[in-house]
């Protein structure tokens, strides 16, 4: 029985990378054995332009039916003058509530032949491996209410709400406890709980919690703090959990300590491990459509989709290995390209990672 993934090219650069990690899909298929079928459909701005919404419901009911879900990435210029109700990344956001994807997955790996490329000295970063869990449907991007008003006095006023069931901490800290079990048995969580209410539940949860997974290393830490040392010494983190839009801006970070935000995938997953993966990178308009855009964190993305939502591990195994021997290869899209590497546009590289799966 086949398996079925969903695929939302979405905008900007989204198509271009979509299109070589579907090349790596089809390979597996041809080649590997893999038994999956794929349907194509609209999310984000190109989906306001053809239907008046970011989400369609027939996107929506085709992920619902789907076993993953492969995305590009929402957004551009053309569409930031729509109100807020409407502009693509209400549909990402759409996708992740009516999905119910709680557990957001980030890896920040670096790649030991991009070392040089890391801003940081490459002593602070060789060996970087961080998993940072982030809460995903709830937290301040979901709290109601919201909105701007005007007061009696004609100025304008903007607020949002940070809000967290005590079941909702449960429920990401256990996947964070989990995933720390089966790497280096460390968990770090990273909350604001000296100034708000809201993650001082989240602190008094994870610690209870903790008392049950005794086996794990728990730590806690202040987000500003948290930014200070992944700058620092990050080496220190091995799993990081922590709230929607904490971890939101330090998994965005922790990226750029790798080299490339165009490294690096991304999984979302619900209860029963049905997901959706996407590079961590957003759509990227000013270099849409030039060939130019870095397609590995996409075609890393199936690599964690197969192994979290397909059961398919040795295959997501194949495909980061030959992600390292195109690396080693000296292959290098343009944010990633130093001198004495040679430069190659999307569709290269994509094909340069099938090639190396061929080869293997």
């Amino acid at each position: 029985m086949s398996n079925k993934i969903l695929i939302l090219p979405g905008d900007g650069i989204g198509h271009e990378i979509v299109a070589e990690a579907v090349k790596v899909i089809d390979f597996l298929v041809r080649e590997a054995g893999l038994k999956v079928e794929t349907e194509s459909a609209l999310v984000g701005g190109s989906a306001y332009d053809a239907h008046g919404t970011p989400l369609p419901d027939a996107t929506l009911a085709l992920a619902k039916e789907s076993d993953a879900v492969l995305l590009g990435a929402v957004g551009g210029y053309q569409w930031e003058s729509l109100d807020m109700a409407v502009r693509p990344e209400k549909g990402l956001l759409g996708l992740r509530a009516g999905l119910e994807l709680f557990a957001n997955l980030r890896p920040a790996i670096l790649y030991p032949q991009l070392a040089g490329a890391s801003t940081l000295k490459a002593e602070v970063v060789a060996g970087l491996d961080i998993m940072i869990v982030r809460e995903l449907t709830g937290g301040i991007y979901f709290g109601q209410p919201r909105g701007v008003e005007t007061l009696e006095n004609g100025e304008r006023r903007g607020f949002n709400t940070l809000v967290y069931a005590e079941s909702e901490i449960r429920r990401i800290a256990q996947v964070a406890f989990e995933i720390a079990r089966k790497r280096g048995s460390q968990l770090c969580s990273v909350d604001k709980a000296n100034v708000l209410e809201c993650t001082e539940l989240w602190r008094e949860v994870v610690t209870d919690m903790g008392k049950d997974n005794s086996d794990i290393e728990l730590s806690h830490m202040y987000v500003d703090n948290a930014a200070m040392q992944l700058v620092r010494a990050p080496k220190q983190f091995d799993v990081v959990v922590t709230t929607n839009m904490f971890g939101d801006i330090l998994s965005d970070a922790a990226a750029m300590l790798t080299g490339s935000i165009g490294m690096l995938p991304s999984a979302s997953l619900d209860v029963s491990g049905k997901g959706m993966y996407e590079p961590i990178h957003g759509s990227a308009p000013d270099i849409a459509g030039q060939g130019v855009a870095n397609p590995l964190a996409t075609i890393l993305s199936v690599a964690m989709m197969l192994r979290y939502s397909l059961d398919e591990p040795a295959l997501a195994s194949r495909i980061e290995a030959a992600v390292s021997k195109v690396l080693d290869d000296g292959l290098r899209t343009a944010d990633i390209f130093s001198e004495g590497t040679q430069r190659v546009g999307t569709s290269q590289m994509g094909d340069a990672v099938v090639a190396a799966l061929q080869a293997d």
